[in-house]
């Protein structure tokens, strides 16, 4: 069963807080599952590029942590938000670590994938940095892989603000 729309899923933020993604409404936005501990990790300087050139226009990028691929982020939700602060200047928000394949998948990636399949119509998200954008009313308008460099969603990013 997937959820109805975006905006009634709860996450928990990267402090333990829980978060209504009802408080994204009216916002694009770019989800990515992030680690870091993977060769695609150096995307978070691109991320944040975005986030801060892009943010003041009602745009945000939001980071969930994922370890389901190769244990490429084995730390805890504060070693993870020390490295990406440190090493990458993060200051856009990350969440809680979460599952994005198999039985604990989390609801919000149930939605994600369901609503932007990937590869011939397959919602298994395939690595870390699967990015996908959704629009000011929730919409999923579209699902990048992770080769996709977060300067090159650019365009399409801008289109929706």
């Amino acid at each position: 069963m997937t959820t109805e729309s975006l905006y009634d899923i709860e996450v928990q933020d990267i402090k333990g807080n829980t978060r209504a993604m009802a408080d994204y409404s009216g916002q694009v936005l770019l989800i990515v599952n992030t680690a870091s501990k993977c060769g695609f990790t150096p995307q978070f300087e691109g991320l944040q590029t975005l986030h801060k050139e892009l943010g003041d226009k009602g745009f945000e990028v939001l980071g969930f942590p994922c370890n389901q691929f190769l244990s490429q982020d084995p730390g805890s939700n504060d070693e993870i938000s020390q490295f990406c602060s440190l090493n990458y200047g993060v200051d856009f928000p990350m969440f809680a670590k979460i599952e994005v394949n198999g039985d604990n998948t989390h609801p919000l990636y149930r939605f994600l994938k369901h609503q932007a399949k990937g590869l011939m119509g397959s919602e298994k998200i395939k690595w870390n940095f699967t990015k996908f954008l959704v629009n000011r009313q929730g919409e999923v308008v579209k699902r990048y892989p992770p080769t996709a460099k977060p300067e090159d969603l650019r365009k399409d990013i801008e289109k929706l603000l």
